[in-house]
């Protein structure tokens, strides 16, 4: 009676104390991933935001030193009663609104086409698509400003050869000539991570609405596109943020081209040369917060709205392939 009592209680402290070894060991394991998240993501934002709360200012007429004052919202008021700054949100609602269906759109009927049985050289075309991407950012924007200079691109002769004149660094044409570098430079990456999530959707599914008489399009838009709804918000997700973050291309457009990109075209070229040109550190920080706000904010209704609505419930397609060959034989048997 003793030993089965010493051996009710010892179970709950084994349990105890192996659960105990387990915490310790994750949490020993987590230790470096959080120490560097925090020293190079939470300690830089808190410091910008600590920055933007300051600014610089010089006593007397200018002969004095300057002093740094605590000003509050200030450098948020000023920097959202820029004009320059205002624009720069209205150039990136155009560019999401050309780049981001592009985008998502281009990528999505890339992977369908190599995942079709129809594709041949599948490997070479991933490759041939992918490789954009490992090209860094500076030396793709420095291509396509070669390819978009007339008189030295072999691609403006072609078109005006053709009859066909435009102007890729006019203000009408510096937002297509951007997009299409970003577009690219990720659009190889993005078909890949589509891809990868088509070939891990259950071929006996596919088979099952091939039986039931499912087209290729039928199949690919009905079948294949909501199985991989996850992949395509995440990319989606990504391509929100990422085209906040537009900077590198403007940039090098902006740089001894004539192009109509300014030095203040988007918001992070507005934060870039408030502190490296005008030496506005506080505005700087101020406009690099308030972008970071709104990519926050846009990542929250993406995910919302990605969440918020629940497919309704349908037949799975064995299911349904199987309800329509038991129907046919009932109306046979019927006959």
């Amino acid at each position: 009676m003793t030993t089965s009592t010493n051996t009710t209680k010892a179970g709950p402290r084994a349990r105890s104390g192996a659960r105990a070894r387990t915490n310790a060991a994750a949490a020993l394991l987590l230790t470096p991933f959080f120490v560097l998240f925090v020293l190079v993501m939470v300690v830089p934002i808190g410091y910008a935001v600590w920055l933007s709360l300051f600014s610089e200012k010089q006593s007397g007429l200018g002969f004095g030193g300057v002093e740094t004052v605590f000003s509050g919202l200030g450098n948020y008021s000023a920097a959202l009663g820029d004009p320059a700054f205002r624009e720069g949100f209205l150039v990136l609602l155009g560019y999401c609104a050309f780049y981001i269906p592009l985008m998502i759109g281009g990528a999505l009927a890339l992977a369908l086409l190599l995942d079709s049985a129809l594709a041949r050289a599948r490997r070479f075309f991933q490759l041939a698509l992918f490789l954009p991407h490992a090209v860094p950012g500076i030396i793709a924007a420095l291509i396509w400003v070669y390819l978009y200079t007339p008189q030295l691109s072999p691609v403006v002769d072609a078109m005006e050869a053709g009859g066909i004149g435009f102007d890729f660094f006019s203000p009408s044409g510096a937002l297509p000539s951007v997009v299409n570098i970003a577009l690219w430079e990720w659009l190889g990456y993005n078909m890949v991570i589509f891809y990868a999530a088509l070939q891990a959707v259950d071929r006996s599914i596919l088979e099952a609405a091939t039986v039931d008489g499912a087209g290729a399009w039928r199949t690919a838009f009905s079948i294949k596109v909501p199985l991989i709804k996850a992949s395509v918000v995440m990319v989606a997700l990504f391509t929100v943020i990422g085209s906040l973050q537009l900077f590198t291309e403007p940039l090098i457009l902006n740089k001894g081209t004539g192009s109509a990109v300014s030095s203040t075209w988007t918001p992070n070229m507005y934060a870039y040369t408030a502190a490296f040109d005008r030496n506005d550190y506080g505005l700087a920080a101020a406009a690099s917060v308030l972008l970071a706000l709104t990519a926050a904010l846009l990542s929250f209704v993406v995910t919302r709205l990605s969440a918020g609505r629940k497919p309704k419930k349908q037949k799975h397609p064995k299911a349904a392939a199987q309800q329509t060959t038991t129907s046919q034989a009932r109306e046979e048997s019927t006959v």
